[in-house]
C-alpha cells in the first residue's frame, strides 16, 4: 500500500473515493460539509434518512455523487463530537478500511485525520490511518500454489489543507511501524520447516544490509559453548537445526550512549520436547519465535525512521524437541551467569534460552533491556488476548511503557514482582527450578528470568495471549511492535 499527502482543496480535487467522517445526531465534519456543499446536500439528506447514524465504526459507501470528480464517498462514523478518544478513532479507521477492502476501488482520499481525538495531534492522528488500513491488507501467500487474488486497492491519500509537517511525520511513523509489523507478522506465520534458526539469522542479517546503521553478528553453537552458555544449549540439544544466537545493531546516537536492549525469544518450534505438548493445536508453536519476529520489526523500523537512540537487538533461536540428545526432567544445566538449573518440565524451555541471552545483554552496558517473549499459557489465562503481561524491576520503566502502549493502542497490563514468588523457583538439588508450579505462572516465569538481570533496569513483555490469533482468523498480529516503537519514539523526543 502507497501512503501519501494531498493538500488538495477538496472543491478541486479528483478522487476515485473521498473517506469523510459523520457524527451522532447528524453532525458533519469539516471535509464533510465541504462535500456536502458541492453535492446539494446529498450528505445531509442521507443522515437525515437514517442510512447511517453515526455511531462509532458506521460505515456507508456512496457509489455515485453528482460531482464528477469525486466518484464515490465512505461515510464513516466517529460517534460523539465531543468525545472521539483514541480507541474509537482506530476502530472507526479500521472499518473504514475493511469496508474498503471489499471493493474494487484502487485509490482513496482519507479526510479523517482533520478530526480531534483526546489527547492527541495530528501526527498521531496520521499514523494510526496508516497502521489501521495496512493491517487488513497483509496477506500470506509463500506456501500458496494459488495465491490469493491482490487486493485492489493499493493507495491511500492522507489529505488535509493544514500542518503537512505533522502529518508527514505521522505518514513516516506509520509507514515504519506498518513495515515492521508487517515483516513480524511475515517471519511469525512462516512455518517451522522454513522458519528456522538459520532462516532467522539469514533474515537479521539481509535487514541490516539493506540500513547502513544495522549491524548483524551471528554466534554459532561452538560460540556460545565458549561464553558458557549451558542453559541455552542444553534447549538446542534435542533438535537437527542448529541454534543461533543472533545480534542486530543499531547506532543513531553518539558512540557512548548507552543502548537500549530488546532480547527476544526466538523458539522457530517448540514441541516441548521430553516434556511434550498435546497434539492438538501444536501447529501454532511455530509462534514461539513471535518474540523474535518482533525484534526484527522493531530494529527495522528504528532504522527507517533514523531515530538517534542506539539500540541492540538479541535474539536465542532453536527448536526444542523430543530427542534421545534433549534435555530431560530432573537434568540440571549451568548457565552462563554461573546459576545451575533443575529443569523440572522441559516445556518451559523460553526462560531457559533467555537467561543466558539476557546474561549476554550485559556486554553492551545497557541502559534499559526489554525482553518479549510468547512465555506462558498462563498469561493468556489470567490477560486473555487484549493486553500483554508487563514485569519488570524498575518502575519508571515500566511505567514509561505502560504510557507507550496507550498511546501505541497496543495495551500491556502490569503484575507484580514481589519476593514472595520467588520462594516457588526453590530446587533441592540445584540454585533454581525452571519452574514453579501452577500458580502464578506467568509471575513465576519472571521472577526465573529476574534472578539474571539484577545488573540493569529490565522490563519483561509476555506476548502468549497477543501475538497471534487462532481460529478462523490464525495468523500472527505483530505485536508489541508498535509497543517498542512508540517506545522509541518517546525516548527519542526526551533526548
Amino acid at each position: 500500500m502507497d501512503y501519501l499527502l494531498a493538500n488538495t482543496p477538496i472543491e478541486k480535487l479528483e478522487s476515485e473515493c473521498l473517506i469523510v467522517a459523520i457524527f451522532e445526531e447528524n453532525q458533519l465534519s469539516p471535509a464533510a460539509q465541504t462535500l456536502d456543499s458541492l453535492t446539494d446536500g446529498l450528505i445531509s439528506n442521507i443522515l437525515t434518512r437514517g442510512d447511517i447514524k453515526g455511531k462509532v465504526a458506521d460505515t456507508l459507501l456512496i457509489n455515485y455523487l453528482p460531482h464528477a470528480a469525486i466518484k464515490r464517498a465512505l461515510l464513516v462514523g466517529l460517534g460523539d463530537k465531543n468525545d472521539l478518544s483514541s480507541k474509537k478513532y482506530r476502530k472507526a479507521v479500521a472499518a473504514a478500511a475493511n469496508t474498503l477492502k471489499a471493493t474494487q476501488i484502487k485509490s482513496a482520499d482519507c479526510c479523517l485525520v482533520e478530526n480531534q481525538v483526546t489527547g492527541q495531534n495530528l501526527t498521531w492522528n496520521a499514523r494510526h490511518i496508516v497502521e489501521a488500513f495496512d493491517a487488513p491488507f497483509y496477506q500470506f501467500n509463500d506456501c500458496k500454489s494459488k495465491p490469493a487474488a491482490k487486493l485492489t486497492l493499493t493507495s491511500i491519500s492522507l489529505h488535509s489543507e493544514t500542518d503537512a509537517v505533522a502529518i508527514q511525520a505521522g505518514l513516516d511513523q506509520g509507514l515504519a511501524i506498518a513495515q515492521g509489523v508487517a515483516l513480524t507478522k511475515h517471519v511469525s506465520d512462516l512455518p517451522g520447516n522454513i522458519c528456522t534458526p538459520t532462516y532467522l539469522a539469514e533474515q537479521a542479517i539481509e535487514i541490516a544490509k539493506q540500513h547502513k546503521n544495522l549491524s548483524a553478528e551471528i554466534l554459532e553453537e561452538a560460540d556460545m559453548q565458549k561464553l558458557g552458555m549451558g542453559s541455552f544449549l542444553s534447549v538446542s540439544r534435542g533438535s537437527r537445526q542448529p541454534a543461533k544466537l543472533i545480534t542486530l545493531e543499531y547506532k543513531g546516537a553518539d558512540a557512548n550512549t548507552q543502548p537500549i536492549v530488546f532480547v527476544g525469544k526466538g523458539l522457530t518450534f517448540d514441541a516441548g520436547g521430553i516434556s511434550l505438548k498435546p497434539g492438538a493445536g501444536m501447529d501454532e508453536m511455530k509462534y514461539d519465535m513471535c518474540g523474535s519476529a518482533a525484534v526484527l520489526g522493531a530494529l527495522q523500523a528504528a532504522a527507517q525512521l533514523q531515530l538517534p537512540l542506539n539500540i541492540v537487538g538479541i535474539i536465542p533461536s532453536s527448536e526444542n524437541m523430543p530427542d534421545g540428545d534433549a534435555n530431560k526432567p530432573g537434568d540440571i544445566v549451568t548457565s552462563m551467569a554461573g546459576l545451575t538449573i533443575e529443569i523440572l518440565n522441559t516445556d518451559a524451555e523460553g526462560r531457559l534460552i533467555l537467561c543466558d541471552a539476557l546474561t549476554y545483554a550485559k556486554k553492551f552496558n545497557p541502559d534499559v533491556v526489554i525482553d518479549m517473549a510468547t512465555l506462558t499459557g498462563a498469561c493468556l489465562v489470567a490477560l486473555g488476548r487484549v493486553p500483554s503481561g508487563l514485569l519488570g524491576n524498575d518502575d519508571t520503566l515500566c511505567n514509561d511503557l505502560s504510557a507507550a502502549s496507550e498511546t501505541a493502542l497496543d495495551s500491556v497490563w502490569r503484575l507484580p514482582l514481589w519476593e514472595e514468588y520467588q520462594d516457588q523457583l526453590k530446587s533441592n538439588f540445584a540454585d533454581i527450578a525452571n519452574i514453579g508450579g501452577r500458580d502464578a505462572g506467568t509471575i513465576t516465569a519472571a521472577c526465573f528470568l529476574s534472578r539474571f538481570t539484577k545488573d540493569y533496569k529490565w522490563a519483561h513483555l509476555d506476548i502468549a495471549g497477543t501475538a497471534w490469533k487462532s481460529g478462523d482468523a490464525k495468523g500472527a498480529t505483530g505485536r508489541p511492535v508498535p509497543l517498542l516503537v512508540q517506545y522509541l519514539l518517546d525516548r527519542a523526543n526526551a533526548a
